[in-house]
């Protein structure tokens, strides 16, 4: 009450005197902090306290039990706010608009991630506008290239409507040699003349300082994390193909963009005009067809048209597929493959029977023991089959009927029709090789063809029909702009099927 009435009467005053200049309880460490400890770390400020403690235990046995680590914590903290040496600080930036853009490749390790059950082994491009946040992510197979950084970076700047002045990245291998300091001397020659190509300056962070380019590092944590969220809301990781994957971050990143939309629309009208053609995004290759009809492109072999055995093929490479020339004459595209397995195993397979049934045909014994024979099959159908002609027949005669009638699905393209007709016919043991025949015979036999067409899809013209030059046109906020997808729409040659993998 005394206390109360004091205060209430102003009379009482807080203790304006020095601090205490005593302890409340012995210090453990006061034969040995200013001697030793001080000067240790006037020396190497960086030293932990543990690493004290644990030097100290060492010197005096017996002598500092672990209850005393907190205690030293406590005065190694105070000691390095007072006398430690000036910590390094960080300066918050200002950006202008249409000024700098971001490019990074992050891992997704929140969250497994399957294609069709199978462990998907990915990369993410991120691309980010510095000054409204606009954000733009894309899958990335087979780790940091260059291809994948051009795919990228044009396909986030075809979506955004346009370029800013400055283009940031850390040291990528994909866009830098990271021989020397000098990043003007140090570019690689297809990044420089990508970026000047869309009128970015390139600029890049000292090496090993990932929060020079904060950034996009900043956001790689946030997108992953409401990636993360909303696979859990989804209840699984596993998705029908690579394509519904990036469909589903699409959708995460649309929702992102919707709270940047006000700073995006201002920051629009001042990104350059995108040039009238995107530069090249791929890689040239010189490789020749082996006497197998294969050629291989880093560490995967690909089965080509048997026509094209003994010539040399400039392959263009990109991201999701390669295209091969011979001269200037396209003759092939195939899907492209990425080995699942890393350093000496690092190796795949993509065989197609069409490239080489023609061949295989006029000598059926040898698809017994051949190296591909899993490979030659083109579904889980096909290898059930195959299983019960060796169960029904003799080798010879199985390897016959198997490889006619892959030449039947393959120049017919008939591969379920013919099939289902194999499995009836098994099933009921009918078959042979004169009732396959006469079955298929009566249905016009098409001529295989070397050249594979790509078709993209269209809907990415869209956006020509409302660009003014020299004005910016973005899309729609709400209505994201059509982009080419990864997926190859491609005339086969002889039906709709996948190459097989392994």
């Amino acid at each position: 009450m005394s206390t109360a009435r004091r205060i209430e009467q102003g009379k009482h005053q807080p203790n304006k005197g020095s601090p205490r200049p005593w302890r409340t309880r012995q210090d453990p460490f006061a034969e040995v902090w200013e001697s030793e400890l001080v000067p240790m770390l006037e020396k190497e400020p960086q030293l932990r306290p543990i690493t004290l403690f644990e030097y100290l235990q060492e010197k005096y046995p017996n002598q500092y039990d672990q209850s005393k680590l907190r205690t030293l914590q406590k005065r190694v903290r105070d000691w390095k706010a007072t006398f430690g040496p000036p910590k390094e600080v960080m300066f918050a930036q200002e950006h202008l608009p249409a000024e700098m853009g971001l490019s990074d490749f992050t891992h997704f390790k929140q969250a497994t991630i399957t294609i069709a059950g199978k462990p998907f082994d990915h990369l993410l491009y991120h691309y980010r506008l510095a000054y409204s946040g606009w954000q733009y992510v894309q899958i990335v197979q087979g780790g940091e290239s260059f291809v994948a950084l051009a795919n990228g970076l044009q396909n986030a700047l075809l979506k955004c409507g346009g370029s800013p002045k400055i283009h940031r990245t850390d040291s990528l291998s994909a866009a830098y040699r990271n021989i020397n300091s000098q990043a003007d001397e140090d570019l690689t020659q297809k990044y420089e003349q990508l970026c000047n190509h869309y009128q970015m300056q390139p600029t890049r962070n000292n090496r090993g300082l990932a929060h020079e380019n904060g950034g996009i590092e900043s956001s790689h944590g946030y997108f992953k994390r409401r990636l993360h969220q909303a696979l859990l809301i989804r209840g699984s990781g596993d998705f029908g193909s690579i394509e519904d994957y990036q469909q589903f971050i699409d959708t995460v990143i649309e929702k992102l963009n919707r709270r940047c939309a006000l700073k995006f629309q201002e920051e629009g009208q001042h990104l350059q005009p995108l040039p009238a053609h995107q530069t090249a995004d791929y890689e040239l290759l010189s490789v020749r067809v082996t006497c197998h009809s294969t050629i291989t492109v880093r560490c995967v072999l690909y089965t080509v048209p048997s026509q094209l055995i003994g010539q040399r093929l400039t392959i263009h490479l990109y991201q999701n597929r390669l295209v091969g020339f011979l001269g200037n004459q396209r003759v092939m595209e195939l899907a492209r493959v990425y080995p699942s397995q890393k350093g000496d195993k690092r190796r795949a397979k993509s065989v197609d029977y069409r490239h080489v049934i023609h061949s295989l045909r006029r000598k059926p014994r040898a698809f017994l023991q051949s190296r591909w024979r899993e490979e030659f099959l083109p579904n889980d159908q096909y290898r059930r089959i195959w299983k019960q002609l060796q169960e029904q027949f003799k080798p010879d005669e199985a390897c016959r009927l198997m490889v006619e009638s892959l030449y039947i699905a393959a120049v017919q393209d008939k591969e379920y029709v013919v099939g289902l007709w194999l499995e009836g016919q098994l099933r009921d043991k009918t078959l042979n090789l004169k009732s396959l025949k006469q079955k298929f015979a009566s249905i016009p036999v098409a001529r295989l063809e070397v050249s594979m067409v790509n078709q993209h899809p269209l809907g990415s013209y869209d956006q020509l029909l409302q660009y003014e030059p020299n004005k910016f046109s973005p899309a729609n906020l709400t209505d994201s702009v059509e982009i080419p997808a990864t997926s190859i729409y491609a005339t086969t040659m002889a039906g709709d099927r996948n190459a097989s993998h392994s």
